[in-house]
Order: C-alpha cells, then sequence, then structure tokens
C-alpha cells in the first residue's frame, strides 16, 4: 500500500510552481534506484534470510517515510526526493527478498489462492488513500505506519513455531 501511495503522491509532492519539476528524469532516477535495490537485494541474499531482509527494509522504509514526512511538512523537495529515492531502493530491494520468503512460507498448491486473497487487503488501503482525500503528510505518516506494521509483520515470523513450512523461514540471521 505504501508504493501506491507513493506512485500517487510524489508528482504534487515535488511540484514546485516557481521551478517546475523534471518528471521524466526524477522517474529515471526512480527506477535506476530501484534496480539498484534490486542488485543490492541479491548481494546480500548469500549474507542474510529473506525474513531478516524483510526487517531491515521494513525498518529502514519507515525511517524515509518519516523524513519525507517532515520534510514534506517543511516544503523542503530535495529532501522529499532523496526520501523517494531511497524508498525507492527499497522497493527494489524487497521485491527480491519477499519473493524469497514467500517460496519457503507457502505451499505450491494454494500459492496462487493465497496470493489473490492477500491482494484484497492491499486494493482496500489503495482505494481507501484515493477516496479519502489525505494531505500529503498525513498520507505519508500512513506509510510510516503501515511500514511499522510490515516490520512487525516481518519480525514476527521468526518467532513462529518450528512446525509445517515456515520453518526456518527466518531463523537464520545475518551473517
Amino acid at each position: 500500500g505504501a508504493m501506491f501511495a507513493f506512485v500517487f503522491n510524489w508528482t504534487p509532492t515535488l511540484d514546485d510552481q516557481a521551478h517546475p519539476a523534471p518528471l521524466g528524469i526524477i522517474f529515471a532516477g526512480f527506477m535506476m534506484a530501484c534496480m539498484c535495490g534490486s542488485c543490492v537485494s541479491t548481494i546480500m541474499s548469500e549474507r542474510c534470510s529473506g525474513q531478516c531482509s524483510l526487517v531491515a527494509i521494513s525498518l529502514m522504509a519507515a525511517i524515509v517515510f518519516l523524513i519525507i514526512t517532515l520534510a514534506t511538512a517543511q516544503r523542503y523537495t530535495d529532501a522529499c526526493y532523496l526520501g523517494f529515492l531511497l524508498f525507492e531502493g527499497l522497493v527494489g530491494a524487497y521485491f527480491p527478498s519477499v519473493a524469497r520468503v514467500k517460496s519457503e512460507v507457502v505451499p505450491e498448491h494454494v500459492r496462487g489462492t493465497i496470493y489473490s486473497l492477500y491482494r484484497v487487503p492491499l486494493n482496500a488501503v489503495v482505494v481507501v488513500l484515493l477516496l479519502s482525500d489525505l494531505s500529503l503528510i498525513r498520507c505519508f505518516s500512513f506509510c510510516a505506519t503501515l511500514m511499522l506494521l510490515s516490520l512487525l509483520a516481518a519480525a514476527s515470523m521468526g518467532k513462529r513455531s518450528s512446525g509445517g513450512n515456515v520453518a526456518g523461514a527466518g531463523a537464520e540471521k545475518c551473517k
């Protein structure tokens, strides 16, 4: 949900009437940051479990959204842009990490059903964000909260019992 909120709100956040933002260059920077995050995740996958990576990514994303919230409140567009680049890098790292965890946790014969069910709350968050007309500051604060919830969920995976497919999903620590 936080990624979709970011997608909807980065343009109005960086919009400055005096100096129009070069949206194409900004978007290219986001895509480059995302690719770099993915590469870092691939390199780190040898040293860190998927669960450990998700905890770190969620924590960093929550901090980044708090910084973005403060920068938006003060109209520091350069700081917002830097925060957005960092968040895009974290998004790039998130997808390979979550794919590793999902392959370990979700049984293959029910994978499609489970993934479809998890899209329902995601889409509900997106619809609420679009229809609620939240200010940018509240939206980014909400994103920080979502990332903290993600942090709690990722951290709790390592505390699950050792039965079933979740065994070892987060048992190994970062080296």
